[in-house]
C-alpha cells in the first residue's frame, strides 16, 4: 500500500504543523471566556447599588407591592412607576415612621403635589420621582383602609452617596 505524507512547510515537521493549530484554538477559547466573563462583570456594574436604581418599577398586585425593595443613592433622584394591576384603588406613600403616623391618623388624609405621596387608580400608571437626602429605610405603604395590615408594605434602602 502506499501512504500519501501530507505536505509539511520547511523546516517543519508534522508533529510541529498540529501544535501550532492548538494555540489558535486556545486563543480563541480563551477569547470566547474573557468575553463572557467580561459581559457578567458589566451585567453585574449595572445592577449595582446606585447605578441601575432609576427607574425602579413597582407593580401593585393583590394588594401587594413587587419588589417589596428598592435601592436608592442618598443624593441620587430616583423615578418610581408605580403600575396598578388590581381592580381597586391603592397609594404609594415613602417616608419615615413620623411621615407614616401622620397618614395613619388622618392628620394628612390627601395627597397634594409631594413626589412622595402618589395615588394610583385601578388600572393606571403614575410616575414620580424622589431624592432621598439621608441614607437610612423608608418604608412604602398603602394607608387605604385595611391595605397596610394586608401586606402593602416596602422599603426604599438609601445608601450612602458615592
Amino acid at each position: 500500500m502506499n501512504q500519501v505524507e501530507e505536505p509539511v512547510a520547511a523546516g517543519m515537521t508534522a508533529g510541529t504543523r498540529s501544535s501550532r493549530r492548538r494555540p489558535g484554538r486556545l486563543a480563541l477559547v480563551g477569547g470566547i471566556v474573557l468575553s463572557l466573563g467580561l459581559a457578567g462583570i458589566a451585567a453585574a456594574w449595572a445592577r449595582a447599588p446606585g447605578l441601575a436604581e432609576s427607574p425602579a418599577e413597582i407593580r401593585m398586585r393583590y394588594s401587594t407591592f413587587a419588589p417589596a425593595e428598592v435601592v436608592a443613592r442618598a443624593g441620587v433622584p430616583i423615578a418610581f412607576t408605580l403600575v396598578n394591576a388590581d381592580p381597586i384603588d391603592h397609594e404609594w406613600l415613602v417616608g419615615d415612621d413620623a411621615f407614616h403616623e401622620r397618614h395613619r391618623t388622618g392628620t394628612e388624609p390627601s395627597h397634594g403635589s409631594r413626589s412622595t405621596e402618589v395615588s394610583v387608580p385601578a388600572g393606571t400608571t403614575r410616575t414620580t420621582t424622589v431624592t432621598f437626602r439621608d441614607p437610612g429605610e423608608y418604608r412604602f405603604i398603602c394607608h387605604l383602609p385595611g391595605h397596610e395590615a394586608y401586606g402593602m408594605v416596602g422599603t426604599v434602602r438609601v445608601l450612602p452617596a458615592s
